[in-house]
Formats: structure tokens, C-alpha cells, sequence
């Protein structure tokens, strides 16, 4: 049973056991290679897309400064994760400290709602852009563009505070292992030996209101979205609009199907295995993934983005003939 008198009496423990991904030792060299390359591709790719949005005077409206914003927290979504699980993959002890357990899920929670508000924010952009097109340039301003940034960040950081708050005062009874390949706030709650009910009804009641408010938005907006192009006569006209939105569908898409699969459900409803791969899908392939669906579907930032590499290519060239 859960002691109540473990909480008077409770150090917090040096460190953690990360049982990691899989628990088949054959399995660890290909996962290594898969989460390295994985890495070094979404490194690659958010950090191209904040750069071309930084950089290129065309990429300076809402949409790209949402994109960059958006780049940017998938950026540090897998530099949270992955080099901790490349490092302990490559180690025997498979270990985190207290310390860096408790930074891994603040960020990492932190990161996750303000990405939900993000993506409502840039569905709210697609919204005005093709509902009132002739009054985008004055509804969607820069300064309200940068107070919804704001919002989302801060909103973000206001969940994740609560959530350290409430985790660091739990006590760790017994071996720390963690049946997972990072920390997160719902694995720290089933290790406690001390009684969760108010952890686990905050983590709930606050991952329901930013994951629904901010995904009921985007599916508000996509319905008068769906309304407009279905008003549309041509069908150039219908295809150009649904081009504008394809992308941003389908990244929302990958991070609120398995948002919703793993935090608003019993975690009963799943085994540990499939708990792991929908963990790994949202915190490193969909970050991998985003950038390359909005350079695939965009011509803007394909052009853009050929222009920095021709200026990267033309300044090493410079360099070699000096």
C-alpha cells in the first residue's frame, strides 16, 4: 500500500533506470543507426526551415513565422529525447540522475502544449487566409501573430510547471526502474509508492484542455475552411486552396492521433510495448517528418530553400579559392 508517512521521510533518489525502446539486445545497433539518422535528419531539416524563414524576405508572412516557430520546438522535441537514448544505448547502465529525469519531462511536457496552441494558431492563419482573404493582411498582423507565439509558449510553460511541481514532491520507493526510453510525467506517477490521486487528476484535467481546446479550434476552422473551397467554381481554385492546408493537416495529424492514443485513455487500454512505439512515433519521427511534408508540399520554401543552398554553395566556393 501506499504509505502517506513516505513523504515526511523521502530523499529524492540520484537516478533513474531507462529500460529504453526494446528489450532485445539485437535490436539495439539498428535502433541506434535508425534514431542517429532520424536525428541528424531533423536537425537538419528544422533547422534549414527556420533559417530559410529568418532569412528569405518572402518567407516574412504569419504562415512561415508559425513554420519557424513550429521548426524550432520540434528541433528541441528530439535534442530532449534522443542523444540521452543514444548515449545509454551505447552504455551498460542505462541511466539518468534525478536531476536530468526531471529536466527531460519539463521540457518535454513544455514543448508538447505549446506545440498543440501552434498548430491551432496556424489553422486560425489557414482560416483567415482562405475565409477572408481580402482582410488577412489586417487581421493577421505581425504583432498579433507574435502575442499568439507568446501565448502558446508561456501556456506551455505554465502546464509544465504545475506538472514539476506537483511530480519532484513524490516519493521513489524501491529499485527506480523506468519501463520507457525517457521520463515523462505519466511513467513518474506509476513509479511513486505514495498516493497519485492529485497527480493524476492534474495531468488529466490539464493534457484534456490543451490537447481538445486547441485540436476543437483547428477542426472549427477547418469546417468553414471545407465550407469556403466547396464554394469555390473552379477547380484550380478548390486544389490551390486544399494545397494551402495539406500540410498543416497532415502534421497535425501525426502529433494529435498519437497525443490522443497515449494521454487521453487509460493507460490499461495498451500494452507497454505499443505505449514505447507511440512514444518514439510523436517524440522523434514526427519531428523528423514535419519538415520534409512542408518542403515537399510547398513551393515557397522549396525555392527558398534551393537559394540558400546555392548561397552556401557559392561562400564555400569563395573560401577554397582564398
Amino acid at each position: 500500500m501506499r504509505g502517506h508517512n513516505h513523504s515526511i521521510l523521502w530523499e529524492p533518489p540520484k537516478d533513474f533506470i531507462l529500460l529504453g525502446v526494446s528489450d532485445r539486445p539485437w535490436l539495439e545497433l539498428p535502433l541506434f543507426v535508425i534514431l542517429l539518422v532520424s536525428y541528424i535528419l531533423a536537425m537538419l531539416g528544422n533547422i534549414a526551415i527556420i533559417l530559410v524563414s529568418r532569412l528569405d524576405s518572402q518567407l516574412h508572412s504569419p504562415m512561415y513565422i508559425f513554420l519557424g516557430h513550429l521548426s524550432f520546438l520540434d528541433l528541441c522535441y528530439t535534442t530532449t529525447t534522443v542523444p540521452q537514448m543514444l548515449v545509454n544505448m551505447g552504455n551498460s547502465s542505462k541511466t539518468i540522475s534525478y536531476g536530468g529525469c526531471t529536466m527531460q519531462y519539463a521540457i518535454f511536457h513544455w514543448l508538447g502544449c505549446t506545440e498543440c496552441i501552434v498548430l491551432a494558431a496556424m489553422a486560425l492563419d489557414r482560416y483567415v487566409a482562405i475565409c477572408e482573404p481580402l482582410r488577412y493582411a489586417v487581421i493577421m498582423h505581425r504583432p498579433l501573430c507574435q502575442q499568439l507565439v507568446a501565448v502558446a509558449w508561456l501556456s506551455g510553460f505554465g502546464n509544465s510547471l504545475v506538472q514539476v511541481v506537483l511530480t519532484v514532491q513524490l516519493p521513489f520507493c524501491g529499485r527506480q526502474v523506468l519501463n520507457n526510453f525517457f521520463c515523462e510525467v505519466p511513467a513518474m506517477i506509476k513509479l511513486s509508492c505514495a498516493d497519485t490521486a492529485m497527480n493524476d487528476t492534474t495531468l488529466a484535467v490539464l493534457v484534456a484542455f490543451f490537447v481538445l481546446v486547441p485540436l476543437a479550434l483547428i477542426l472549427f476552422s477547418y469546417g468553414f475552411i471545407a465550407r469556403a473551397v466547396l464554394r469555390i467554381q473552379s477547380s484550380r481554385g478548390r486544389h490551390k486552396a486544399f494545397g494551402t492546408c495539406s500540410s498543416h493537416l497532415v502534421v497535425v495529424s501525426l502529433f494529435y492521433l498519437p497525443a490522443i492514443y497515449m494521454y487521453l485513455q487509460p493507460s490499461s487500454s495498451y500494452s507497454q510495448e505499443q505505449g514505447k512505439f507511440i512514444s518514439l512515433f510523436y517524440s522523434i519521427i514526427t519531428p523528423t517528418l514535419n519538415p520534409f511534408i512542408y518542403t515537399l508540399r510547398n513551393k515557397d520554401v522549396k525555392g527558398a530553400l534551393r537559394k540558400l543552398l546555392s548561397r552556401i554553395w557559392r561562400l564555400c566556393i569563395l573560401s577554397s579559392e582564398m
